[in-house]
This record gives C-alpha cells, structure tokens and sequence, in this order.
C-alpha cells in the first residue's frame, strides 16, 4: 500500500514538477530569417566509422541543403573498413550540392573517444573557412532541404550557442515500436527541454545527432578537447557550453531524421546498454538508485493494482491504478509524436522494465571490460585513462 502510495507521490510530482517533460511542442523556436546576404558561414562535420549502409540515404540530404550562405561539408572517416570514406566521395560526384571534403584523423590517441578524435579533426580543418556556425551532425541523420537554413535562423533570432534537435529515430519494426518512442520520453524526463532553453537554470542536455553550435562558443568551451573521453558527448558537450555562460537550446525535430535501423531487441539492448552506466557515472550506488527508482515510479503501479485488487486492499488498488493511469497518460504525446497509437501507453510498465534490465547490464559489462563497446572499440571509464593535460 505504502509504496502504491508512494509511486502516485512520485507521478503527481513528475505531471507537474518536472518541467512539463511530457509535452511534446516544444520544436523549434520562432525565427526570424537574416537578409539574403547576411547569412552567416557554416561548416557542417560528419564523424563516420562504418557507415556505408546508411550514408547514401543521409549525407546527400547534407549536399543538398538549401541555404543562401557559404556552407560546406567535412566527413571525418573514421578508420571504416567498408568504404565509407569512397562511397562519400562518390556520392558527392553523382548529387553534387555542397562542396564535400573526406578526411581521416587516424586512430585516437589514449583518453579520446573516436568519435570526438574525428570531430576534433573535422573542426580543425572547418576553422580554415572561418564558420560563424558548425552543424554536427552524425552519419546516419537525415536533413530536410531547408533544416540547415532554420536552425541557423532559430540560433540568430534566439541567441542561442547551441541549437539542437532530438532527430525523430525509426518505427517500423515492433521492437523499435515499443521501445524508441520510450527512450525519448525517458531522456526528456531526465532533461526537461523547457528548461534547457531557460537562461539561469542549471540542466543541460543536446543530442548529438543534430547540434548546430557557434564556433565562438566552441572556443570559449574547448570542444571537443574539454569532453575528449565523454562516451555520453552530446550531454557532455551542452554542460560544457552553459558552463562557459552560452545558451543552448534542444527540442523535437520536425526536419531531421534518424536513418539506422534498430529490427532487433539486441539492437536496441545495444543502443542503451553500451552508455546507460556512463550516464550512472560508473557508480554501484547511483545505480541501486536508479533500480530503486525506476521499480517504484514503473514497476509498482501495475504490480499494486492487481495485487490490491486480490488482497481487497482498496488503497493500493486505487493508488496503483492512478499512479499507472498518469503514468499513461503523460507518455500518450510522445506516442502521438511518433503517430504510433495510444493503446502502447499502458505498455510503458514492461518497456521501463526492459530499460531497466539494459542498465544492470550495461553495469555488468563495464565491470568485464566490455562496456561502451561500439564498432570494433571499447572505452574505458574517464578516470581509469591518464590525463595528458
């Protein structure tokens, strides 16, 4: 009854004390367009390791971009073994656009992740054509012909260092059905986009599929060196800029979409497990926390329904059923978001349940040297590498 009690407790708060993270409007901030010959210069960086099998639904959606200003694209291939950097260069032959420069940093040294190793490099080689802006978007993402042209005019109305958009993931398999429209819905919980946006307030998040970011404030921040280990870069990466005094701002994309295909349960298990206990911090108690936590706000209100409802126990009943009743009814916008039907909200129970066996297992595989595992390497926890500063 008590832990009924207090999983509604919990939900009363999260409705309306978690800055309404169950909303889905916040998108793109109103906008003002700049004068055709004031559009500033823009670099976009694509980090890239073994993305031949999506790269030709995503990077010429990239050349393509309908934008009045100096914009030009650096794909940093890093190390792939399946011709990612050759089937880029052929891409941009065949669809023409913006001009296309392939690089290669080589392997990243101690204490950088790969990633960050080849934004690092394609940064270098952007600050030659002088940017106002750099778009750092990831391979597999694909852009709407006019997405560059409205988030620089979001970042120039707003006054934003960061722009970032959440780029809206596949659906089409029952497993990603079930459990990507959740993992948005659990990132917004953890990070309310209201208050990202608000001046003053301490949270700070972006998604790395999509970060457009004023090369002044990457400066004034040390990106990518200030977050070179980060597995979590793209979280990473807006502490960073607030931290330095910048504005940042992150909401759901209506013009920029995810590619990857995740058909598979191991898939998507993959996906979270290899940075859910990055995000833990690799700390066990943050982690009985979180198991704690995630079994009273998910896991107890279907459990004390039907338990309260064979035990006669009125109170755990009806605080179970309403617990699970707000529960659903604040995931129904996200499944609206993601035009699935609302008959999944009830579902959210057992797809918490999933999330949270995908964190005890992200634990275990940091603890057996396989954790953050992705694409043939494996990082190592932050304060387990030397710092070369």
């Amino acid at each position: 009854m008590w832990s009924a009690v207090g999983s509604l407790a919990a939900w009363l708060w999260l409705l309306l004390g978690q800055g309404f993270f169950w909303r889905t409007d916040v998108r793109l901030p109103p906008r003002e367009d700049p004068a055709p010959d004031d559009w500033p210069a823009v670099c976009v960086v694509v980090p890239a390791r073994d993305e031949a099998a999506v790269l030709s639904a995503s990077l010429p959606s990239l050349l393509a971009q309908d934008y009045q200003g100096r914009a030009e694209v650096f794909l940093i291939d890093d190390g792939s073994t399946d011709g990612t950097g050759e089937l880029a260069r052929e891409l941009s032959r065949r669809r023409g656009g913006l001009p296309l420069t392939v690089a290669s940093p080589g392997e990243p040294p101690a204490g950088w992740t790969g990633k960050l190793w080849a934004v690092r490099h394609g940064i270098g080689l952007a600050r030659a054509r002088v940017p106002e802006y750099l778009l750092l978007t990831d391979a597999d993402i694909a852009h709407a012909p006019d997405s560059l042209r409205h988030l620089v005019a979001a970042a120039r109305t707003g006054g934003f260092d960061v722009v970032s958009q959440m780029a809206r993931l596949r659906v089409e398999t029952r497993w990603e059905r079930l459990v990507v429209p959740a993992f948005v819905y659990f990132f917004a919980q953890l990070y309310p986009f209201r208050r990202i946006g608000r001046r003053g307030a301490r949270t700070a998040a972006a998604a790395g599929g999509c970060v457009l970011l004023r090369t002044e404030a990457a400066e004034r921040a040390r990106i990518p060196d200030a977050i070179r280990q980060a597995v979590i870069d793209d979280v990473a990466l807006a502490r960073a800029v607030k931290g330095g005094g910048g504005h940042v701002w992150l909401g759901l994309a209506e013009r920029v979409d995810s590619v990857r295909p995740y058909p598979l349960l191991r898939d998507l298990w993959r996906m979270v497990s290899r940075s859910a206990y990055a995000q833990l911090r690799h700390n066990p108690l943050v982690l009985l926390g979180t198991v704690a936590g995630l079994t009273l706000v998910y896991l107890v209100p279907p459990v004390a329904l039907a338990v309260g409802l064979a035990a006669g126990s009125a109170v755990a009943a009806l605080a179970g059923g309403l617990a699970w009743l707000v529960m659903t009814g604040t995931y129904v916008p996200m499944l609206r978001y993601y035009r699935r039907p609302p008959w999944f909200a009830p579902l959210l129970p057992f797809t918490a349940l999933l999330y949270l066996l995908m964190t005890v297992d992200s634990a275990v595989q940091h603890h057996r040297g396989r954790g953050a595992a992705w694409k043939g390497r494996t990082y190592a926890r932050p304060d387990a590498v030397p710092d070369e500063g």
